[in-house]
C-alpha cells in the first residue's frame, strides 16, 4: 500500500503523531518505537485502512479462546479485549465457541489442538460448573498445553483461575440499594450449577440475615433462572410476588428482562421497582432506562489472563490458584428510593 491510498493527516490526527512518522510505519522503516508503531496501526484500523503486508506482524504462534455463545454481550467483549492483548503481543488469536445444541467444550479443544495452539484461554467454561469435570484440563496440560481460565472454578482448580469478586458485587448493589431505603431485595442470578451464581448467592444470604424478618424467608428472595433476558422475566414474577422493590441480577441480560417484566405488569422503573446488573456490558448506558450495574473487570481480567498464559509458553510455572479482580458499581436510571 504506498502512502497515497491512506490520507496521512487523517491517520496522523487519530494516533496524536506526525505524518511522517506514519509513513515511516506504512514503509517499514526504523526509528519508530513500538508502542508508537502500534498507534499509527491501531489509528489505521480505526479508520478502515487496511494494514500494509510490510507493517504486519509475523505471528509468534496460536492460541485457542474458548467462549459459550455470543449472544451475550459480555463473552464478545471479553473476546475483543483478549485477541487485542494477543495481538499487541505477536500471537493470533483462534475463536471457538461452544453453545446448547452446537459445539460442546471437548469439540472445541480437539479443533484447537489440531490446530497447534500453543495455549488455550477459556472463559465461563465447564470449569466454572460444579458438576463439569476437570480431566479435560489436566489431560491438556499433561499434553504440553498451558491454559487459564476466567470467571470462576471449583475447588483446587488445575490452573490459574481469574475471576471477578462475585461476593463484593452483590455487597456493592445490596449497599446501594439499602441507602435507597429498600429492605425488600431480591437476587434473581443463573442457574446453581455456575460458580458465580452460587457465590453471588451466598453474599446475598449473609447480608440479608440481619435484616428484620428476612432471615426465615432469605431463600425465597434468590432465585435462579438462565443468564438471559427470558430468564430475568421468569425471575422477576416470583420475586414481585414476594413483595421485592428491588431486584439485584446475576447479568445485564436478566436485568433488562426483570425491567420488561414489571413494565408489563404496569410497574415503573425506578418508580416503583428499582433494579441492578452486572457485567455492564456494551450499550447499558443507553438502555431505557440506563441500567444501573456493576461492571466486571473486563479488560483488567484479559490482560492479566493473557499475560501468565504468554509467561507460561514462555517457561514460567505459575501457581494453579485463583485471583479475584474488584468490580466497580455504576449508578444509573434504573435505581431510586424506595417508593412510600
Amino acid at each position: 500500500m504506498s502512502d497515497a491510498a491512506v490520507r496521512l493527516a487523517d491517520v496522523a490526527e487519530q494516533a496524536g503523531v506526525s505524518e511522517a512518522t506514519v509513513s515511516r510505519v506504512l514503509n517499514g522503516k526504523p526509528g519508530v518505537t513500538e508502542n508508537t508503531r502500534q498507534a499509527v496501526l491501531t489509528a489505521m484500523d480505526l479508520l478502515g485502512y487496511e494494514r500494509p503486508a510490510r507493517a504486519r506482524q509475523r505471528s509468534a504462534g496460536l492460541i485457542g479462546l474458548v467462549v459459550p455463545e455470543l449472544n451475550n454481550p459480555i463473552f464478545p467483549a471479553f473476546a475483543q479485549h483478549i485477541e487485542r492483548t494477543l495481538i499487541l503481543r505477536g500471537y493470533t488469536p483462534v475463536l471457538c465457541t461452544h453453545s446448547p445444541g452446537g459445539a460442546t467444550e471437548d469439540e472445541c479443544i480437539s479443533s484447537l489442538t489440531d490446530r497447534g495452539v500453543a495455549g488455550i484461554v477459556f472463559i465461563s467454561g465447564q470449569h466454572a460448573n460444579v458438576g463439569g469435570a476437570h480431566e479435560r484440563y489436566t489431560r491438556l496440560l499433561g499434553e504440553g498445553v498451558p491454559l487459564v481460565l476466567l470467571n470462576g472454578c471449583t475447588e483446587n482448580p488445575p490452573a490459574p483461575v481469574f475471576s471477578a469478586d462475585d461476593g463484593t458485587a452483590v455487597e456493592l448493589a445490596f449497599g446501594h440499594l439499602r441507602a435507597l431505603g429498600h429492605e425488600r431485595i431480591g437476587l434473581a442470578v443463573g442457574p446453581e450449577r455456575f460458580v458465580p451464581a452460587l457465590r453471588k448467592a451466598a453474599a446475598f444470604r449473609e447480608l440479608i440475615g440481619p435484616l428484620p424478618g428476612a432471615t426465615e424467608d432469605a431463600d425465597k428472595l434468590i432465585v435462579h433462572s438462565l443468564f438471559s433476558v427470558e430468564g430475568g422475566q421468569s425471575a422477576a414474577q416470583a420475586l414481585l410476588d414476594r413483595g421485592c422493590t428491588a431486584v439485584i441480577c446475576g447479568s445485564d441480560l436478566m436485568a433488562l428482562g426483570v425491567i420488561r417484566a414489571a413494565r408489563r405488569l404496569g410497574w415503573s422503573v425506578p418508580g416503583e421497582l428499582s433494579v441492578v446488573g452486572y457485567d455492564d456490558s456494551p450499550l447499558m448506558a443507553f438502555t431505557d432506562p440506563p441500567l444501573t450495574t456493576v461492571r466486571q473487570p473486563v479488560a483488567a481480567l484479559a490482560t492479566e489472563a493473557v499475560g501468565t498464559l504468554l509467561d507460561t509458553i514462555a517457561g514460567a510455572k505459575p501457581e494453579p490458584t485463583e485471583y479475584f479482580f474488584e468490580p466497580e458499581l455504576l449508578m444509573r436510571g434504573s435505581t431510586a428510593a424506595r417508593p412510600g
